[in-house]
């Protein structure tokens, strides 16, 4: 019986950190950037978008379509990046225990 208690005590912990890993990825900020940077955004660790930035000189004549797929390719970008450092951060968390796929951690 000790061995569970102490599994118990373990998942406590756990669900202690990764509560305090989803409440450090709202305040995270990443940026993903296109075409050479002219586009920027700036997203939170939970992938939403917080800011958007667009260099003046893509504003010119019809080059709207462009500009919009600059931007897509600049929020995939962002979104990638914070993919990847919520599996770094959740790595730490876990101490590299493998969680089931599809486990909905509340992200």
């Amino acid at each position: 019986m000790k061995n569970i208690g102490k599994m118990l005590k373990q998942a406590q912990e756990m669900q202690t950190r990764m509560a305090e890993l989803q409440e450090s990825l709202g305040a995270l900020e990443v940026e993903g950037a296109a075409g050479g940077g002219l586009v920027r955004v700036t997203l939170t660790g939970k992938g939403a978008m917080r800011r958007l930035s667009i260099d003046p000189s893509l504003v010119q004549g019809d080059e709207v379509e462009m500009l919009e797929d600059l931007i897509v390719a600049a929020f995939n970008d962002g979104k990638a990046k914070v993919e990847q450092l919520v599996q770094e951060r959740m790595a730490e968390v876990t101490g590299g225990l493998k969680l089931p796929p599809g486990l909905d951690l509340g992200m």
